[in-house]
């Protein structure tokens, strides 16, 4: 063997860098930010994140090209896959009241190179939006003009004929971006307060749109002579569920903002809840009204409202719907610009970005640095970049994002208790993680012998089972799986859970239009991942979880999170695959800022304790009496060979 290849005993403890979990501090409630937003606040944030330019826009795009005036239906089920997602993010914003979202969820819970790539494109996915929307409120606002400040920028500034980059530079855009960021850096409160103005009149509009259109509305255009309620039948309606799921992706913003709420364990899954509903609301009556208002196959996609009222000879109607839609997008550019720079806070107050990013300002108590640089990237974006497409791009990020907080609730679900925070300046070695196990099969191994060692009945034992550990009710069914550490068979089940899961949904999207499988096959093969996916629901299920606590807590683990894993997954295999060529781009980008700085500079590299400071190890061997052997093992060179010996003396016993 050569010399150069890296020991096992090496890259375990490299796989152990890239999986271990942050640490969480006793005191979660502690932040150099300032608690100072209401449930209300969290809420008028949620929506303003949520109803943007989709309601103005989407509505009618979906119901003239994909789903008909059956687009309500549409957005009956994206709310209900939404409200999967947000469930499992109202649980860990309650539980977990730090910055950080997705990306914080999954560091705590799954392992650190899972939540660096999370944020990363998380990352991504703000700065593309943002740019996205500010370049569609200045369309919407050079529309009402009638394209002067475009025809004024073509004339005496040029045009570029440059892939990738815009027609034209749209100084608009980048204008209102670099004020938003001004506004954002004097702090939460001012933030808040612009959202709230922004979004009352986009609600009043909301309003008024639906008591005049349902004044104006004509059931006639859900006839059969209109081509009916579902032209586009089942199909169209699943095609339109895909698209509208993306109008509701906005609700994480309460969860990044959950280090800035006076009562998180309270404020963050009732504004979660408000927020998806006054949402969904709006979006399915809205579609209600604007289908019945006009026929569906005569709708202009690009104005759907604004043209519906100006047929109905409501002309004047079209400038409050402008006013709306632009207020709207305003809400949302604040959304985008409050998250990212908390979510890129939170990376960097982890080390595992760059460490300038987690500077607070002393008198705003907000991230301006990182406000600052990011704004100044999202209006350059928006300046020169033609986002049209790179906008699909961003449906990718949250999807992944989704997944993988919906698997954490599982995971997070099963373990013990959060592990207590090592004090690394008196010397003292952190307790094992809740994702650690024993390293030696049987054997259970301790550092410390007067702290560490513990010789309990297995009889009382079992009256009190720890997450992890087989339901007593299924252990004469399921033996065999006691032989298993804590949480050991759970893990295994995740991931068989999520392969199935990825398997299944290949064959339903690939099977028939890309594979070609014949019938037989692909009943089978949809057969086989089904059992894998149940039987490793099932595997989980029978596992103690942790006890009723006082926060918020999602209903019927671990089904509802599975679910929620099952469309996600299904949802991100029905996208182009230009979109995952991009995102693969995009990830080795990411992969190359991890490993050549995040991985050093990590906070959690000053918790891992230091083998060689171990003078003394003990190995405790279970009997069936109160009393255990105990052997001690010298942590020299010839550790591994007197662990051996011990092994065997134990045995001939």
């Amino acid at each position: 063997m050569a010399s150069w290849l890296p020991r096992s005993a090496d890259l375990a403890r490299f796989c152990q860098k890239l999986n271990r979990v942050k640490t969480l501090e006793d005191d979660m409630m502690e932040t150099s930010f300032n608690r100072c937003l209401s449930t209300v606040d969290l809420t008028l944030l949620g929506i303003g994140g949520m109803i943007g330019s989709g309601l103005y826009v989407l509505t009618g795009t979906v119901a003239k090209e994909i789903a008909g005036p059956a687009v309500i239906v549409s957005f009956i089920i994206a709310g209900f896959a939404s409200l999967l997602a947000a469930l499992c993010y109202a649980e860990f914003g309650a539980r977990v009241p730090k910055t950080g979202s997705a990306y914080m969820f999954t560091y705590i819970s799954v392992g650190e190179i899972w939540a660096f790539l999370i944020g990363w494109n998380v990352l991504l996915e703000y700065m593309i939006g943002g740019a996205a929307v500010a370049r569609a409120w200045s369309g919407y606002l050079d529309s009402i003009f009638n394209h002067k400040i475009k025809n004024f920028t073509e004339t005496y500034v040029g045009t570029w004929h440059v892939p990738f980059l815009a027609h034209y530079p749209d100084f608009l855009a980048s204008g209102i971006l670099l004020i938003a960021t001004a506004f954002i850096s004097f702090g939460a409160k001012v933030s808040s307060w612009l959202n709230h103005v922004f979004s009352a009149i986009s609600m009043g509009v909301i309003l008024f749109i639906l008591i005049m259109g349902f004044i104006l509305a004509e059931p006639k255009n859900w006839s059969v002579k209109e081509g009916g309620f579902a032209p586009y039948g089942l199909s169209g309606i699943m095609t339109g569920t895909a698209t509208c799921f993306y109008a509701f992706v906005g609700f994480d913003v309460i969860a990044a903002s959950s280090e800035e709420a006076r009562n998180p364990q309270k404020a963050v899954p009732r504004a979660i809840a408000f927020s998806l509903g006054l949402a969904t609301g709006s979006y399915i009556l809205v579609s209600m009204v604007l289908t019945l208002m006009v026929p569906w196959h005569t709708l202009d996609p690009d104005s759907a409202l604004a043209d519906a009222f100006y047929r109905r000879g409501y002309s004047w109607a079209g400038l409050l719907v402008a006013a709306g839609s632009i207020c709207a997008m305003n809400t949302v550019l604040l959304s985008n610009l409050f998250s990212l720079p908390r979510i890129v806070y939170a990376m960097a107050e982890d080390g595992l970005f760059f460490q300038v990013f987690s500077q607070v300002h002393p008198r705003t108590q907000v991230p301006v640095i990182g406000i600052v640089v990011f704004g100044v990237l999202m209006a350059v974006l928006a300046l020169i970049f033609d986002l049209e497409a790179l906008v699909q791009f961003l449906s990718i990020g949250t999807l992944l994002a989704y997944t993988f907080v919906a698997a954490s609730i599982i995971v997070l679900r099963f373990q013990q208790g959060k592990p207590a925070a090592p004090s690394h300046l008196t010397g003292n070695q952190p307790s094992p993680g809740p994702s650690e196990g024993p390293s030696t099969s049987g054997l259970k191994e301790y550092e410390s012998f007067s702290d560490k060692l513990q010789l309990v009945d297995k009889d009382k034992a079992k009256e009190h089972r720890e997450p992890g550990q087989l339901k007593a009710a299924f252990e004469p069914y399921l033996e065999f799986l006691s032989d298993f550490y804590p949480r050991e068979v759970v893990t295994v089940a995740v991931i068989t859970l999520m392969v199935s899961a990825i398997c299944l949904c290949s064959i339903l999207v690939f099977g028939n239009s890309h594979l070609h499988l014949p019938t037989w096959s692909y009943s089978l093969l949809l057969v086989l991942f089904s059992l894998g996916f149940l039987l490793s629901l099932f595997l989980i299920w029978v596992h103690e979880q942790q006890q009723r606590m006082q926060t918020f807590q999602i209903p019927l683990v671990p089904l509802t999170p599975a679910l929620s894993i099952l469309l996600n997954i299904y949802l991100m295999l029905k996208l182009h695959y230009m979109t995952w060529l991009r995102f693969s781009i995009w990830l080795i980008i990411g992969l190359l800022v991890y490993f050549g700085y995040g991985i050093w500079h990590s906070k959690e590299n000053l918790r891992e304790p230091k083998s060689h400071n171990v003078s003394a190890r003990y190995v405790v061997f279970p009997s069936s009496s109160l009393e255990e052997t105990l052997q001690a093992v010298q942590p020299s060179t010839q550790a591994s060979t007197g662990l051996a010996d011990i092994v065997n003396e134990e045995a001939k016993r």
